[in-house]
């Protein structure tokens, strides 16, 4: 016979906590070994039972459950943790994941779902809802997204843009400037900027620079 999976319940709220009881213990292969309404209590939970996983809802009183993840994932590294909460936030995902939980599901979703949640994590797998999955994809995407403005060619203005390929095409400053009919000193302060942005500092390195860009031919 296949040994039962053993659950520890972590949350505050009584109601909650004895629904979650009620929906586990109706399976077949699921345990139910243990309760927790505060943080520091499912430590010890987790501690004195061992359990295969810990359903541990994020906020408690005492510890809250970023904290107490970390503690579980440092004293019994074994035990999986599925975190259960009302928080969707890209960046609480993130912590709650980074101190160590292996699945993230929130409240609202339906018992078929939190019961694949629990048993993919048993077997070893990450679970995040897809309502999770896609905050967390939207917010890498929209970091992606800064980053990339945020690059050095990005800063660069279209006047600076100008001077970077006259410079690459061998002209100097005089010649720029009445190229683009501006004072000498105002292209040696747009090439000043130029070499600050780009961390760039001779003429040589930033034909090299314009050459990658594509600004002019090799």
């Amino acid at each position: 016979m296949r040994e039962k999976g053993k659950i520890v319940i972590a949350e505050d709220h009584t109601i909650l906590r004895e629904g979650l009881r009620a929906l586990l213990s109706s399976q077949e292969d699921l345990d139910v070994v243990g309760e927790a309404e505060d943080g520091r209590e499912a430590i010890r939970q987790v501690e004195e039972l061992a359990p295969d996983l810990i359903l541990m809802d994020l906020s408690m009183p005492k510890m809250n459950g970023v904290e107490a993840i970390r503690e579980i994932r440092r004293r019994v590294p074994e035990t999986k943790i599925l975190a259960l909460t009302v928080h969707k936030a890209e960046e609480f995902i993130v912590e709650v994941l980074q101190a160590g939980a292996d699945g993230y599901i929130p409240k609202d979703a339906s018992s078929n779902e939190l019961m694949m949640a629990i048993k993919s994590v048993l077997m070893g797998k990450r679970y995040l809802s897809p309502s999770v999955s896609k905050v967390v994809i939207e917010g890498y995407l929209e970091s992606r997204r800064a980053f990339a403005s945020s690059t050095p060619w990005e800063t660069l203005t279209k006047r600076e843009r100008e001077i970077l390929k006259l410079i690459a095409e061998g002209h100097k400053n005089k010649e720029i400037a009445d190229f683009l009919c501006i004072s000498v000193k105002t292209v040696e302060k747009h090439r000043a900027n130029l070499m600050k942005k780009l961390d760039l500092h001779s003429a040589a390195a930033l034909t090299a620079y314009a050459m990658e860009r594509g600004l002019v031919t090799r």
